[in-house]
C-alpha cells in the first residue's frame, strides 16, 4: 500500500480544494491519505463526499504546539472533533490565528508593500488563515518573487519585520487532548528549519505519551530519516511518512513520502476506534 499521512487543503493553507487532492491523490496512486490540515478539520466533509473509489481517508488535523519557547507541530489523527475541551482549544488556536493575521498585515501596510486584509481574505476563502496567504498575497502585490520569499526577516519569517507570534497549546497538553479525544499524536518534521525538537525533546514528548514520529518527510535527508527511524525505535515511536502536500505551493508533490503499511496498522491501533478511517482500506484496529 501507498500511504501518505500529511497532506493539506484549501481548508488551510493548501491551494487545492479537499475534493481535488483526493482526486490528486487516487491519481498519483495513493491507497491511503490523511488529510491534515492546520488546526482545522473543516475540509475533511468535502473530501469524504468526493473520496475516488480504492482511496481510504485517514481524518487528521496539524496542530500548533509549543515546546520550550518554540512552535513545533503534531500531526492527530482518528481523533473525536467534537471532544470538547480539544475542540474548545483548537477554536482558540484558529481565533488567534486571526489576530495575528491581521497584525501581521497592519505590519506589512506600514512597510508599504500594498498588502490588504481583503486581499489575504480573498485568498484564504474559507480556510483557517495563515502565513501561506500573507505570502501570497505579497507576491500578489510584487514585493517578492514568489511566495517562499516572504519567509525570511525582511517580511514574516520568525522574528522578522512583520512578524507576529500565535497562541498554540503546551506540546505536553496537546498530546494529552488528542490521546483523550481517543486519537493518535505524531510529531511533525522535527528536523525541518524552524522546527528542529532535540533527541532530547523527543524523548520527553515520548514519555508524556507521544504516539509516532514523522520520519519520512520532504525536508529530512536520508541520513536524517536513518537516525530518527532508530531514535523512534528506541522510544516505542511509530515511525510514520508524508509528503506535506501543499498543492501548488509545494509543486504538487502528494505521494513523495509515505508511511509503511505496519506503520499505519500499528498507528491506528493505538486510538480507541471511535473514529475509523473512510473507505476500502480498513486496518485491524480496535473495531
Amino acid at each position: 500500500m501507498r500511504i501518505d499521512l500529511h497532506t493539506h487543503s484549501s481548508a488551510s493553507d493548501g491551494t487545492d480544494p479537499p475534493a481535488e487532492v483526493m482526486e490528486r491523490a487516487r491519481a498519483r496512486g495513493l491507497d491511503v491519505i490523511a488529510l491534515t490540515d492546520h488546526d482545522t478539520v473543516g475540509g475533511l466533509d468535502e473530501a469524504r463526499a468526493a473520496l475516488p473509489p480504492g482511496l481510504t481517508l485517514v481524518p487528521g488535523m496539524e496542530l500548533s504546539a509549543t515546546l520550550d519557547g518554540r512552535s513545533l507541530h503534531l500531526l492527530a489523527y482518528l481523533f473525536d472533533p467534537d471532544y470538547p475541551p480539544l475542540a474548545e482549544a483548537v477554536a482558540s488556536i484558529r481565533d488567534d490565528r486571526v489576530r495575528r493575521a491581521r497584525v501581521m498585515v497592519d505590519k506589512l501596510a506600514a512597510l508599504g508593500t500594498g498588502v490588504t486584509w481583503d486581499q489575504v481574505t480573498a485568498i484564504a476563502g474559507d480556510g483557517v488563515v495563515g502565513r501561506p496567504h500573507i505570502a501570497r498575497a505579497l507576491a500578489d502585490t510584487g514585493t517578492i518573487s514568489a511566495p517562499a520569499d516572504a519567509f525570511t526577516a525582511d517580511w514574516i519569517g520568525d522574528g522578522g519585520r512583520a512578524w507576529e507570534d500565535k497562541y498554540a497549546l503546551a506540546v505536553a497538553e496537546a498530546i494529552a487532548l488528542i490521546r483523550a479525544a481517543g486519537g493518535a499524536s505524531v510529531l511533525a518534521h522535527p528536523r525541518s528549519a524552524g522546527y528542529e525538537v532535540s533527541d532530547d525533546q523527543i524523548r520527553t514528548l515520548a514519555a508524556a505519551g507521544l504516539t509516532g514520529l514523522e520520519v519520512w518527510h520532504p525536508d529530512h535527508s536520508p541520513a536524517v530519516r536513518g537516525r530518527l527511524r532508530v531514535l523512534a525505535a528506541g522510544l516505542g515511536l511509530i515511525p510514520t511518512g508524508g509528503s506535506d502536500d501543499h498543492g501548488a505551493l509545494s509543486n504538487h508533490r502528494l505521494g513523495t513520502q509515505t508511511t509503511p503499511a505496519d506503520a499505519f496498522e500499528c498507528l491506528t491501533a493505538a486510538t480507541t476506534g471511535a473514529v475509523q478511517p473512510t473507505g476500502a482500506v480498513q486496518p485491524t484496529g480496535p473495531a
